[in-house]
């Protein structure tokens, strides 16, 4: 059967094509007397509307070749080609890699011939990735997702798509069709991890293959449409070299932070949304021996630790029915029945909180954890406020003693005006002077002020102070220089 007579026979169910300028007559999904316009010759241009999902700054073979942006009509071709792509008997359906792709390409051809459309060998490549990106990735998204120097994207409609890039946002020309094509894209994200979202349960935290991060949000809370965040991570994981060649933190410091990993300290990194505190807490739990065994708890797994003997374990919201919830403090409390040496929640932001503290106090050093706060001294008050939450009548001192005696170090980052990522602060919780948690800075990140193009200049600098938890990494074979904590003037 021809491909005309396929595309005649399926239902028109899923989303309409973009109109052509003009009205002109459609059959079977395309254009009957109006062609693709010749690569060569002046046509309309449509500059804030990209037919393949591609951002600004990378539109592909158009920009190579100085050529218009092409016409919205070239959805039409994509068009059919994804209602080809849904038919059950189609020839496109349950392929997979390189058989997608031949598949595709000659179910394109054979559309072309049958329509007498004309199209340039660079432009039918294009036209067979983005299809593929459609059929077999996310599409709008996946160039996204394929761009390495794209670390966050956020889509508040179906086209207004943002991208950060070196710290710094960029509106791209990616765009889906419509709201059902977002919709339809989101689903394809939260199926396989069995997580739903519709106008019950209209929000939703998920992740993808390769580890990213994502949030969406639609109506009736998303008033415009609905709004999908990714956090993407490095294909590669990071390692504490690469956070020093970034500028993230200093040779000494990060000798140090790999000294109380190790040498099983209770290390809490803090900082604001968006400023690397996953990142690092990666980093860091790189230093945790082979031979423990860690169980890590996450709302949406995203930890990528390279230690044989890793536990993952993530929560889990509740079903249609309302029931099912498994909340980080189940899991938290859970873990400690599972014979963990160390224990690394993805971030406390509740009555979890408390059980994390109390496994800290309990034989389980060298635990890790992140927590939002814009300063070591205020997580302290977080952490405090979050203990309340667990459902406790402790009175404030005795939360402090807890926290005073759980955490030994606060690793602080912060995410500068000029986008880029530092930890401001690597301070040691001393202990309780009367009511009062005492902290010392060992190292801190001044900020000197602005060169050009507005990057913050700064430095890292060493306070004088020694700490005090030296001898205890002393005793467990963890001997740091005595040079590395003289301040900048040569005082220790």
């Amino acid at each position: 059967m021809s491909i005309l007579k396929r595309l005649a026979q399926l239902p028109r169910a899923d989303a309409s094509p973009p109109a052509m300028h003009g009205d002109a007559p459609e059959s079977a999904g395309l254009p009957a007397a109006d062609p693709l316009p010749d690569p060569g010759r002046e046509t309309e241009t449509h500059p804030q509307q990209a037919p393949f999902g591609e951002p600004a700054e990378q539109s592909g073979p158009a920009a190579a070749t100085g050529e218009e942006e092409r016409p919205i009509r070239w959805e039409l071709i994509l068009h059919s080609i994804r209602r080809l792509a849904s038919d059950p008997e189609g020839d496109l359906s349950g392929t997979v890699g390189g058989a997608l792709t031949q598949r595709v390409r000659r179910t394109l051809d054979e559309l072309l011939a049958e329509t007498g459309q004309v199209l340039a060998r660079s432009e039918r490549e294009e036209v067979v990735r983005h299809t593929i990106w459609e059929i077999a990735g996310f599409g709008p998204l996946q160039p996204l997702l394929n761009d390495d120097a794209v670390t966050e994207i956020m889509v508040n409609g179906p086209e207004d798509v943002y991208v950060e890039r070196a710290g710094r946002l960029v509106r791209t020309r990616a765009r889906f069709r419509d709201n059902a094509h977002l919709m339809q894209t989101i689903q394809k994200i939260v199926a396989p991890l069995g997580r739903r979202i519709d106008e019950s349960s209209p929000m939703v935290d998920a992740r993808l293959p390769d580890g990213s991060r994502v949030n969406a949000v639609i109506p009736p809370l998303a008033v415009h449409g609905p709004a999908v965040t990714v956090r993407k991570f490095s294909r590669q994981p990071l390692g504490i070299d690469d956070l020093v060649g970034r500028g993230t933190l200093s040779p000494e410091m990060a000798m140090l932070l790999r000294a109380t990993v190790a040498g099983r300290l209770n290390v809490l990194v803090s900082g604001g949304t968006g400023c690397g505190k996953t990142t690092t807490l990666n980093v860091l739990s790189s230093f945790i021996g082979s031979h423990e065994r860690v169980v890590t708890i996450e709302d949406a797994a995203e930890l990528r630790l390279q230690q044989p003997h890793v536990v993952s374990l993530e929560s889990r919201p509740s079903n249609a029915e309302g029931s099912g919830r498994v909340t980080i403090r189940d899991l938290v409390i859970n873990a400690l029945r599972m014979r963990p040496d160390r224990i690394v929640v993805g971030e406390v932001r509740g009555g979890e909180a408390l059980d994390m503290l109390q496994a800290m106090n309990t034989g389980h050093d060298g635990s890790l954890t992140t927590a939002h706060a814009n300063s070591p001294r205020e997580l302290l008050y977080r952490l405090e406020t979050m203990v309340l939450m667990a459902g406790t009548d402790l009175p404030s001192r005795a939360i402090r003693e807890q926290i005073a005696s759980a955490i030994d170090v606060i690793v602080h980052q912060s995410r500068l005006r000029d986008g880029s990522r530092r930890i401001t602060h690597v301070t040691e919780v001393m202990g309780l002077e009367g009511d009062t948690i005492t902290l010392q800075d060992i190292y801190v990140f001044e900020q000197q002020g602005l060169e050009e193009h507005q990057r913050v200049r700064g430095r890292f600098r060493a306070t004088g102070v020694v700490p005090s938890f030296l001898p205890v990494l002393e005793s467990r074979g963890y001997k740091l220089p005595p040079g590395l904590f003289r301040t900048p003037e040569g005082s220790a």
